[in-house]
Formats: structure tokens, C-alpha cells, sequence
């Protein structure tokens, strides 16, 4: 179900990108996009529906973020101390920005007036970089062995803000006497986080910080929800097929483009492209019961009953990508009148959990899940004493069953 990369659709997302990059977003047309891409404006029309359609494809194909990524994990391994490394992020990001000012200036100008799509993509980008900004730190605060007063994705949040307030200020005013130069803004901006955030000794909190409850679904409750998707519609049943069948988030699952799924007579799986990029099975066995096959499954039939052309693998009733706030709706609407065993109304988190704990119950392993997840070992830790939770009683009652 691959589906192969279109040259025309890069080449307007790429020309796109360097318009809005120089000239802005309101003052680049469709036209000027489409001349510098060497195709028809009518094709741009057909493949992105307008020009905030193709900015929603340039925020999340653009791989702007990745690229950070990938930069920071070469500047980790070649950083030794802490105010080094903030000071090498910040002078590059800055740098990166002033590439860029007149697309800085669109989207905090405009972006109020964005679809919601297109702010919740901006908003997954900025996360997904502050993730890789995050684990750049933790690299080097783990080499030194420092002690901040704040967590690695606490302080790379402050940072990336100040560093876009500096860049929002620069670029949209005309004269302020705020800081000399950019030098000086860094060199500010370096001693405030040394000063303020990192200790030469450890530091402690004053109360524990509350462990992560686990509340994975009963069985009957994940096949009950199933059931009733699968009879309200093929898009239904997929999407629960889909949250229950590889614990994806919700900000994950919406993110999907029918590219994103691959399936064959031995296997199926999802490549997420947001967050923590990674390959991820799409089971078949959902708690204990079998939903199709590799080559016919909830999935499979919604695609194959679909006659747009649109690359996102869910749409709302508009026929635009589904939205966080749409699979929120969609979840409460198919969950109604279900409740836990302890009474509670049931939310979208708890589907990841419950494949997470299932998982582990199957004999996976923290490590395996690592991979799985992007998650780290201490963040799967309260999944895997579930599972041996559940298993003991389990066990228990089998043995009492035999009695």
C-alpha cells in the first residue's frame, strides 16, 4: 500500500518553501509558486486545493525539523560543556532565522488566520524540534555530569522561546534599544541559563513527583468499542483498528498519510513521521482476538473504499485531515456510554496504554519497546509493572481454577 514519492508535488512544495522563505506567505502567489515549479497553476489547485493547503504540506514535508535533529545529534557528540553547547544552538537557530525573516514575519503576522490544521502542523513541528533540542542537552548534562535545577525538555522549551522572541523583535521593529547586537543577546542569554538553571550540586524536590498511573482497558471494553465502530463506519472501525493495533497517539495518528502504511502477505506497519520517527507494527491480534489479515483488514477496506485522492489517511466530514480536535470528538463518540472499572469516562490516551501493557503481557521487552515507542526505559517502566500486575493475577486465577 506504499504509495511512490510525486515529482510534481515536491517540486511545488519545495518551490513554495523558498518563496515563502524570501517574500513571505501573503505576498507569494499561487501563480509565482507554480512558475518557479514549472507546472500549471491548475495542478497546484488539484494537488494542495489552495495555498494554505500547500503551506500545510510545506510544514509537514519540508523535514525542516528533522534536519535539526540531525544537526544537533553531530553537535552532541562534538560538545564538551554546557554553556557551549547552548551558545553553538542559539547562535545556529538565530542564524537559520535571519535566513528566513520574511516567513517569520508571515506566520506571526498571519497566523491567526490559518486553518486549524495548519497551526496544529506549526505546533508539531515546534514540538517535535524542541524534542531534539531536549535530547541534544540531556547528552551534554549527562557527559558533564551537571545537575539543572530544571529537566533537559523544560529548559530547551525556554530557550526556544527567547530565541523566537529575539527573532519576532528583530525582525518586526524598526529600532529598540533591548541588547547591542545579537553577540549580546547570546551572551546574556547563556549566562541567564547557567546561572539560573544548573548547579554544581544535586537537587532535590521537596515532595516525590506522582508516578504515572497506568489504566490500560479490559478486553471486553477494547472489542465492545471496536464493535461499534465497525458499525458506524469503514473510517470508524480503521481508526480504532488503528489506535488499538499500534499505540499511536493521538497527535501521531492524525499526522498519517496514506504513504505512511505499508502492508504485505507477512507483515503491516505505520511509519511515523512526526515526533520520534520510527516504524510501527500495526497489529492483527488486538487483545486476544484476530481483525483480518495483513492483506484484508479495517484499514485496507477504508482505503479501498475511498475515492479521493487527498494523501491523509483520515478526513473529517469536510474532507480535509482530521485534526486532534476532530479524533477527540470522534473518540467521545464511539466511547459513550463506556466506562472503566472504576467508573470513569474513558479517554483517547488510555488506547495506547492498553497496547502498551498488551504488549508487554505478549513478552516484549523494555529494550523492544524502546524502539517502538521512542520512549525511554524509565517512561515504559510503570507499562511493564502493569503487565507483571496483570499477569500475576492471572496466573493466580488460573491456579485457583485448577484447584
Amino acid at each position: 500500500m506504499s504509495t511512490p514519492r510525486n515529482p510534481t508535488r515536491q517540486r511545488l512544495i519545495d518551490a513554495a518553501l523558498e518563496l515563502f522563505a524570501h517574500q513571505g506567505v501573503t505576498d507569494t502567489t499561487t501563480k509565482q509558486i507554480a512558475e518557479l515549479a514549472e507546472v500549471n497553476e491548475v495542478t497546484l489547485f488539484r494537488q494542495f486545493g489552495n495555498k494554505h493547503g500547500l503551506l500545510l504540506a510545506v510544514i509537514k514535508e519540508a523535514a525542516v525539523f528533522t534536519h535539526i535533529g540531525q544537526t544537533l545529534v553531530q553537535q552532541a557528540n562534538q560538545t564538551s560543556s554546557l554553556d557551549e553547547a547552548l551558545k553553538e544552538y542559539a547562535n545556529a537557530s538565530l542564524q537559520a532565522l535571519e535566513r528566513v525573516p520574511e516567513m517569520v514575519r508571515s506566520v506571526v503576522g498571519e497566523a491567526g488566520q490559518y486553518p486549524a490544521e495548519n497551526r496544529e502542523a506549526l505546533g508539531r513541528g515546534f514540538t517535535q524540534a524542541n524534542r531534539y533540542v531536549a535530547e541534544y542537552f540531556e547528552t551534554v548534562i549527562d557527559r558533564g555530569q551537571l545537575h539543572t535545577h530544571l529537566p533537559a525538555d523544560k529548559l530547551a522549551s525556554l530557550l526556544n522561546g527567547m530565541l523566537l522572541g529575539y527573532a519576532v523583535i528583530e525582525f518586526t521593529s524598526e529600532f529598540h534599544d533591548l541588547w547591542q547586537n545579537r553577540e549580546d543577546f547570546l551572551d546574556n542569554l547563556v549566562t541567564l541559563f547557567l546561572q539560573g538553571a544548573v548547579s554544581n550540586q544535586p537537587t532535590y524536590h521537596s515532595q516525590p513527583i506522582p508516578a504515572l498511573v497506568v489504566s490500560d482497558l479490559p478486553a471486553s471494553i477494547v472489542h465492545a468499542i471496536l464493535q461499534r465502530a465497525k458499525k458506524e463506519s469503514l473510517q470508524d472501525y480503521a481508526l480504532m483498528y488503528v489506535l488499538f493495533g499500534s499505540g499511536l497517539s493521538s497527535t501521531e495518528a492524525v499526522a498519517l498519510e496514506r504513504s505512511h502504511y505499508f502492508s504485505d502477505r507477512t507483515q503491516q506497519f505505520l511509519q511515523v513521521a512526526i515526533d520520534t520517527p520510527r516504524q510501527v507494527p500495526l497489529n492483527q491480534w488486538i487483545m486476544g482476538k484476530r481483525y483480518g489479515s495483513y492483506l484484508k483488514n479495517p484499514l485496507i477496506q477504508w482505503l479501498k473504499s475511498r475515492k479521493d485522492a487527498y494523501p491523509a489517511l483520515f478526513l473529517n466530514g469536510d474532507s480535509h485531515p482530521l485534526t486532534e480536535v476532530d479524533l477527540q470528538q470522534q473518540w467521545q463518540r464511539l466511547t459513550s456510554g463506556f466506562t472503566t472499572p472504576e467508573g470513569q469516562r474513558l479517554t483517547i490516551e488510555q488506547a495506547q496504554q492498553t497496547w502498551c501493557v498488551d504488549l508487554f503481557l505478549r513478552g516484549m521487552t523494555i529494550e523492544q519497546m524502546q524502539i517502538l515507542t521512542g520512549w525511554k526505559a524509565s517512561q515504559l517502566e510503570p507499562y511493564a509493572q502493569r503487565s507483571r500486575e496483570k499477569a500475576a493475577l492471572e496466573h493466580a486465577i488460573r491456579l485457583d481454577q485448577k484447584s
